[in-house]
């Protein structure tokens, strides 16, 4: 308790533990290569401020969406099948 509380930023790293990534060595900025019909994109919300999502289209269009670009998967975004967000947290990786 004493150390906490000198150091309250201690606590918070031990709390969420941001500061690891799991699982180890795997490149969260390749999702295809963890998770089938899946592509990285990044968002620019406002100036300065850019956030990184990863679509993944539902496993009923995964020939479709097999080999192809980012194009269609931003495409996909815009037709007439629903959207699902998750929101994973505040840990640093996706």
């Amino acid at each position: 308790p004493f150390l906490i509380r000198l150091f309250p930023s201690l606590l918070t790293k031990f709390v969420f533990l941001n500061f690891l990534a799991f699982p180890f060595f795997a490149d969260f900025r390749r999702p295809e290569l963890l998770v089938n019909n899946t592509i990285s994109m990044y968002l620019t919300t406002e100036p300065g401020v850019t956030v990184g999502i990863w679509h993944t289209v539902p496993g009923s269009r995964a020939a479709e969406a097999q080999g192809k670009d980012q194009r269609w998967f931003e495409e996909a975004l815009a037709d007439a099948h629903p959207v699902i967000i998750y929101l994973h947290g505040n840990g640093g990786t996706r």
